[in-house]
């Protein structure tokens, strides 16, 4: 029988690779947060790839308009310079994934982001769907791939209309405020709005007028006569009083009844309170001043007292309803202090997903952007079941609480609350951040609080006739706490206890006070009041209020003390040229009927571009004629009568004589003086040997040399007033942008720096002479990339840094082996000789004693403990004078 032939090895590689099943291909999920990619990823597993656009990835250009009106609002978008890489890397998921599910946040600006990624990643449709969730949980997630849909084009629309309009305002309004007031401005169609409310208020407050007025309040007993002959005070007012934060900053919805103003009887002893006078002959009780309040006063210290009526009644207080992203931001800010823009950045990580240890990142709660207090029917039930379990069925009431929601609430939305009633905050507490803790813990007891009975209060009203007088007086008693056992109120709260009363009953008076008062103007906003009348007037949405109120700071159109706002000089001016020629963009109807404009674009129900025409029309009259009319706008150079134009420098922006270098003028804000000409001096350049200038800079006089712009040498003065180098020029050229390099004197030393500065921030390290220190690979590699790692400068000392730097900012302590070779490469300052001088003085952190140190501006005195504890004291004139002294340093 022949040989069975051996089958070739080709021809078996070959059928086992047909054998080989091919690989699926993943879907690409793609969000707009790292955060919440991790989250997700952890419910969709293997078969999903989950990636961030860390938000929008493409905007109007920043360098023009952008928008073709007459050809019907086309805009020209632009990728984001900082999100190439982010593009990049999707694109090539998006090129091999199956299918790709655009999963931003569920609102306008999640929709435009959806939109954006498909037409920027070129997605095909075909294989392109939307999928939306208010939160981050299996079965929510589950429930959205299972039903997907395409992008809403009704949201991207509106939220395109509201960018749009925002472009219009502030590319017009900004450059014509900044040519009229000679700085750079800027103006924005909702923020304008919100300073005006601060300006109109600040302005209230200066055009109020104090009236005096007067009270009298009686210490009443049911038994025993008053010791004292003398039984009528005088009480003037001291002065203002000040603002009080809970006077408009307190929550209707919990502080029912609350402001009540009732004087306390709680530290009187027992059988004594205290009533006010109410009404004098049949009318309402008012004096202005002390002459008649004493003529009445005098009457009643004489007078008997009869308690005239009693009535008992109990007083339902309903519990409030779950969050919205407005109600959210008040109550952070009255009970915590929070910002409305730090409420945000911690509610957005509690939505996206913390660590909570071996179970992984977990969404703790819904989605934060709302105005919507709708529940789901499943967390209804889960509130109502804790709430039996936890504090008895006497709290959960028979139906569960319903709540109504704004006129322009979206209620396929629902309000803030826990996912998971599970993680209560004592659970959850030790693996989050104190802040975050703390917003949750707020969070789900209003949304447990929200399901539970009513707390009954037992109030009594009791009236006391005195001659004509009638004097009133409320208790308090806390019968049931209802929703309050998990929530209780924001401000401080006292049950106000009155003693056993009867009808007809004769009381002895132990005191009676006449107090002197003024009227007080309305309060300054503070964030939780700005918040409230922001949402009442319709300014912006929920979503936009922490954005409002931190672009409103950072342009100083207003300032915040004590927690209010004022309005800045600047900001007053700004407002009342804009109010005085856009009328119309600065009233609060108009701006609230834009935003329903907007909402209607979103359900379709009216064009975007008629909208945005609606609008533009009578928008660019005012802008016509504020341009001819408002002072300063058309304003000639006063030195030669040309036009005054926009201009720019390293500085940025200013608007200066259109006949520059012949005509040098410059328009200046007022109140800024004009800089003073440059000064010839005796000093000699030391880099080309010409005389140098005195110049007058931001910190004081300095020398530039007179052969600027050719030789760019530039010297500061030592306090001795002797002239020390600050810029030299180098041959050296920047890589980054082939500018010049020059040596600059700094905090730490002389250093290398480009002239492109701050568009190029390219900087490198020198030694005392100005040369150029070269790195050599230390063959320490970055934890991060594995990129190489440099040797940088501190202000601690030398340390070492990722090559890669700024892309990646990863560091670490320069290790003991390379001490010595980095010591040759940046030598380490001479110690400075501390003088032997007794110190008398104590810690102000912890009473502990101090030591002399010296620091980069001399002595100062710090705590021995240092680094446990970092108390610092500036020297005393004594001590400084101490170490004038010759013989000191030893």
């Amino acid at each position: 029988m022949p040989p069975k032939k051996k089958k070739r090895l080709d021809t078996v590689e070959s059928t086992a690779k047909a054998k080989t099943i091919p690989k699926k291909k993943k879907s690409l999920v793609i969000v707009e947060s790292p955060a919440k990619a991790k989250t997700i990823q952890k419910y969709l597993g293997d078969s999903f790839d989950v990636a961030a656009s860390k938000g929008h990835i493409r905007d109007l250009p920043k360098s023009k308009f952008g928008i073709d009106i007459e050809a019907g609002w086309i805009p020209t978008y632009r990728n984001l310079s900082d999100r190439k890489e982010e593009l990049t890397a999707l694109k090539k998921l998006a090129a091999k994934a199956d299918m790709v599910y655009l999963a931003p946040d569920p609102d306008r600006e999640g929709e435009a982001i959806a939109w954006h990624l498909s037409e920027a990643l070129e997605l095909d449709p075909k294989k392109t769907v939307r999928v939306t969730f208010n939160e981050i949980t299996k079965k929510a997630v589950t429930e959205a791939f299972n039903t997907p849909s395409a992008i809403n084009m009704g949201l991207v629309n509106a939220q395109e209309a509201r960018r749009f309009l925002d472009r219009v305002v502030g590319y017009n309004l900004s450059p014509l405020l900044s040519r009229v007031l000679a700085r750079e401005l800027s103006a924005g169609r909702v923020q304008s709005v919100a300073v005006r409310l601060i300006v109109d208020r600040e302005k209230e407050i200066q055009a109020f007028k104090p009236e005096e007025y007067w009270r009298i309040i009686a210490t009443l007993s049911t038994q025993g006569k008053a010791t004292k002959k003398n039984l009528l005070t005088v009480k003037k007012a001291k002065g203002s009083e000040k603002e009080t934060e809970d006077e408009d900053e307190a929550d209707p919805e919990i502080e029912a009844g609350a402001a009540e103003e009732t004087p306390s009887s709680n530290d009187l002893p027992e059988g004594v309170f205290k009533a006010e006078l109410n009404e004098w002959d049949g009318k309402k009780f008012s004096t202005v001043n002390e002459e008649s309040t004493l003529e009445i006063a005098n009457i009643l210290e004489k007078g008997t007292y009869e308690v005239s009526k009693l009535e008992q009644k109990d007083r339902e207080e309903k519990a409030p309803p779950p969050f919205t992203t407005s109600t959210l931001q008040q109550q952070a800010s009255i009970r915590m202090r929070y910002t409305a823009k730090r409420t945000m950045g911690i509610a957005q990580r509690l939505y996206q997903g913390v660590d909570l240890g071996s179970e992984g990142s977990v969404a703790l709660i819904t989605y934060m952007r709302t105005d919507s207090t709708r529940v789901s029917d499943d967390a209804l039930k889960a509130c109502r079941e804790l709430i039996t379990t936890t504090h008895g069925a006497d709290y959960v009431p028979t139906n569960p609480n319903k709540f109504a929601s704004g006129k322009s609430a979206q209620e396929a939305h629902e309000a803030v609350r826990p996912t998971d009633l599970s993680y209560t905050p004592e659970k959850v507490a030790a693996l989050i951040p104190l802040e975050q803790s703390k917003l949750y813990a707020l969070i789900y007891n209003r949304f447990v609080a929200s399901q539970m009975k009513p707390a009954i209060f037992s109030v009594t009203q009791v009236e006391v006739k005195c001659d004509k007088g009638l004097f009133k007086a409320q208790g308090k008693i806390l019968k049931f706490a209802g929703f309050r056992k998990v929530l209780a109120p924001g401000g401080k709260q006292e049950d106000t206890m009155l003693p056993d009363l009867k009808e007809k009953q004769k009381l002895n008076l132990q005191e009676l006070v006449g107090s002197q008062h003024f009227t007080q103007p309305p309060s300054r906003y503070g964030e939780a009041s700005l918040v409230k009348v922001l949402e009442k007037e319709g300014i912006g949405r929920p979503s936009t209020y922490a954005t409002i109120i931190s672009k409103i700071q950072e342009r100083f159109y207003v300032e915040v003390k004590e927690r209010r706002f004022f309005a800045t000089d600047i900001g007053i001016k700004v407002i009342d040229l804009l109010v005085e020629y856009f009328p119309t963009v600065m009233d609060l109807k108009f701006t609230s009927q834009m935003e329903e404009e907007l909402d209607q674009i979103e359900t379709n129900a009216v064009p975007r571009n008629k909208v945005l025409d609606d609008f533009f029309a009578p928008f660019s009259t005012s802008m016509t004629d504020a341009k001819e009319k408002m002072p300063g706008a058309m304003e000639k150079c006063p030195q030669c009568g040309k036009e005054i134009i926009e201009r720019y420098s390293r500085r940025g922006r200013f608007y200066g004589c259109a006949g520059y270098p012949e005509c040098n003028y410059i328009k200046r804000a007022e109140g800024v003086e004009p800089r003073e000409k440059p000064i010839l001096t005796e000093h000699i350049c030391p880099s080309c040997g010409k005389q140098m200038l005195q110049r007058a800079g931001k910190t004081g006089p300095f020398l530039g040399c007179s052969g600027y712009p050719d030789c760019k040498t530039t010297m500061n003065f030592d306090p001795e007033g002797v002239p020390v180098v600050t810029t030299k020029p180098t041959e050296h050229t920047c890589e980054k942008c082939s500018k010049p390099m020059v040596i600059r004197e700094g905090k730490r030393g002389p250093f290398l720096a480009c002239t492109g500065y701050p568009k190029c921030k390219n900087a490198k390290d020198v030694d005392a002479e100005g040369n150029l220190i070269v790195q050599t690979d230390l063959g320490v590699k970055c934890e991060k990339c594995s990129g190489p790692m440099n040797v940088r400068k501190g202000p601690r000392g030398p340390f070492l840094g990722c090559a890669a730097y700024p892309k990646c900012r990863s560091t670490k302590p320069i290790p003991e082996e390379l001490k010595e070779k980095v010591n040759l490469m940046y030598p380490p300052p001479p110690k400075v000789d501390i003088p032997e001088i007794e110190i008398t003085d104590t810690c102000p952190e912890c009473d502990g004693p101090m030591k002399l140190r010296p620091g980069r501006k001399g002595f100062f005195l710090g705590c021995t403990k240092y680094p446990k504890c970092k108390g610092t004291k500036p020297l005393d004139p004594e001590l400084a004078e101490k170490l004038e002294f010759p013989g000191m340093n030893k």
